[in-house]
């Protein structure tokens, strides 16, 4: 079925204003993200390795931070629980949170270091990244600390993400301990993944996974390679492997595919007019489409105001969040959304 219908960007822009102000909480994989930026002029004498003359360097929020800093720019209240070391790292993250007026309920765990990734920019192309981490699951007395915090913050939450980077957050046991909390809960929120392979097991039952291609397939048990046969065959894989209730796979230059269930799938094209950098291009679709969830929009036009907003990072360099009013002004330049039907049973 080749069947294909519009969205109107005066559409999108009214779907913008109504997300302001609504809280997302997000729990997750906190990561500093740490940019070296500089030129490189020379090669080492020591070794066959270019030398980057240092011009600048930034930290910003990365991982679940990231998801929630995207929320927080398009007008958006996150809340965010995670970890970080009791270490200069932490009190950094802690400061970067501050600064982007994001409310944190942190634990420190004095048994590990604030996951930190050092990447070193020379001409807008990344040389080599560096991580400081422990991905070990999270201690028992730890785990307790934040699901205290979630306990207290679901109750008035519509949408929780979760944001797994494989930092040891993510668990077997809190998954069960999460199912069994949103189950004790009079209005139980949405839970939304964006998924980690080494995990990919654990995410049953959720409202929405937003794995990329690479995912799909390694989720399926087989790569994708063509369109739309393999995409539709591995959402049908991972429904039946999972359960889960709606499905994103972001297919690249290929746009997304939405499936509302497995049997209803749609494809939207991708809006992105130039790629320079596809860091924290996954935090800004789980981000736009929580948040618009939260809002009480659908799952389409939650979808392609994730699409537009991810083709607006991915044409930054670096870790990048999309602001309402660029968001805005974008989308005034755009014309009609074609949104394509793969399947309708």
């Amino acid at each position: 079925m080749n069947d294909t219908t519009t969205i109107s960007p005066d559409s999108l822009l009214h779907a913008l204003d109504a997300m302001a102000h609504k809280k997302v909480l997000i729990f997750g994989d906190l990561v500093l993200d740490h940019y070296v930026m500089g030129a490189v002029g020379r090669i080492s004498p020591e070794a066959p390795v270019p030398v980057v003359e240092v011009g600048s360097e930034r930290y910003i929020l990365g991982g679940a931070g990231n998801v929630a800093r995207n929320i927080k720019t398009l007008g958006g209240q996150p809340v965010i629980i995670g970890v970080c070391g009791r270490d200069a790292e932490g009190d950094l993250m802690t400061s970067l949170l501050q600064q982007d007026g994001i409310t944190a309920r942190t634990v420190c765990d004095d048994t590990r270091p604030t996951t930190k990734k050092t990447r070193i920019i020379a001409q807008q192309q990344q040389v080599v990244r560096v991580d400081w981490e422990n991905a070990a699951p999270v201690s028992e007395a730890v785990l307790t600390q934040l699901m205290d915090s979630l306990r207290h913050e679901a109750a008035d939450a519509e949408v929780i993400i979760l944001s797994d980077y494989g930092k040891g957050l993510i668990t077997d046991v809190f998954m069960q301990q999460l199912d069994a909390m949103l189950s004790a809960l009079p209005h139980r929120p949405k839970v939304l993944v964006d998924p980690k392979m080494r995990n990919f097991h654990l995410y049953k039952n959720v409202d929405l996974l937003t794995p990329n291609t690479k995912e799909a397939g390694e989720g399926a048990g087989f790569p994708i390679t063509t369109q739309p046969e393999d995409t539709l065959r591995a959402g049908r894989a991972i429904f039946e492997r999972l359960g889960n209730k709606n499905l994103l796979i972001t297919l690249g230059a290929d746009g997304m595919a939405l499936f509302e269930g497995p049997g209803h799938v749609r494809r939207i094209p991708t809006a992105a007019r130039q790629v320079f950098d596809v860091t924290g291009a996954g935090d800004t679709v789980i981000a736009t489409f929580g948040l618009a969830l939260a809002a009480g929009l659908d799952l389409l036009t939650s979808c392609v105001l994730a699409n537009y907003a991810a083709g607006m990072v991915v044409a930054q360099v670096g870790t990048a969040a999309a602001s309402a009013d660029e968001l805005r002004a974008a989308l005034k330049d755009y014309d009609d959304t074609p949104v394509e039907t793969w399947l309708d049973e």
